[in-house]
């Protein structure tokens, strides 16, 4: 990959809590239509990285590149406008709204002309049109009616519905935040497959999880945070498990070019 240029990196990121380091010189790569999990024991920096990459957070130093750019995010909505989406661990999604509602919150489309423009009048019709779509496409053709809410859903369902909503928004990068912790393991299955699609589309992931089976199943590269900065990058069809959990507690250095 090292003569592909990657979409999303960051370059000697640096983040201060007080006396505390949370990222020091920490540094990432992300490259076109890959699935790159990022692991790193409690503690590690991993989630200040993220945040940091997605708005939530912003870095005392460094530089973060976003398609060949210099980028600055000041806000989670800076970064959704520059094509980052980010599915958190919470899912963020409104129970008592419905699917279709929660797909397009705070980017809500509305009519043509003067009923949109003076009456601020919602296309309800286009909004439930775009959402069956976006579902369909990426295969979650088990929710029959678009209008239900929310609450009524399962929790993979509900998984399914905040990453339809990263797939519909993020133009260049989808974050996942742990997306099968609260998962069973039928659900959890649903959910894997659904980022397997959501790459199929061209769409690079950051996988965030710590369930190393999930990770070694889906990712294509693994990241490995510890403290506070990039310890090494791993294939995983060259490293076992064993392997990954020695580098980030610290019991085995890694032998990486």
């Amino acid at each position: 990959m090292n003569s592909v240029r990657p979409i999303l990196s960051a370059k000697n990121i640096i983040k201060r809590y007080g006396n505390v380091t949370a990222l020091n010189n920490a540094d990432f790569d992300l490259y076109p239509g890959e699935i790159l999990a990022v692991i790193g024991d409690n503690g590690a920096g991993k989630s200040s990285l993220i945040k940091a990459l997605s708005g939530a957070v912003i870095p005392d130093s460094g530089e973060i590149i976003l398609a060949g750019k210099s980028v600055q995010f000041s806000s989670p909505i800076d970064a959704r406008l520059a094509g980052i989406e980010t599915v958190y661990q919470n899912l963020a999604l409104s129970p008592a709204l419905s699917i279709a509602d929660n797909l397009f919150m705070g980017r809500e489309i509305r009519h043509n002309g003067i009923l949109g423009n003076i009456f601020r009048k919602l296309d309800k019709r286009k909004m439930q049109q775009i959402a069956r779509e976006k579902l369909s496409e990426l295969g979650l053709l088990t929710i029959q009616n678009i209008n239900q809410t929310v609450e009524t859903l399962s929790g993979g369902q509900r998984q399914g519905i905040a990453v339809a909503r990263a797939a519909t928004f993020g133009s260049k990068v989808i974050i996942m935040d742990e997306p099968t912790a609260a998962l069973g393991v039928k659900e959890s299955r649903k959910v894997l497959d659904l980022i397997r699609d959501v790459k199929a589309k061209g769409i690079p992931i950051v996988l965030i999880s710590h369930n190393m089976p999930h990770v070694f199943e889906v990712a294509d590269r693994i990241h490995i945070h510890r403290l506070g900065s990039r310890l090494c990058e791993i294939d995983p069809k060259q490293h076992s498990m064993s392997d990954a959990v020695a580098y980030m507690t610290g019991a085995k250095a890694p032998n990486i070019d």
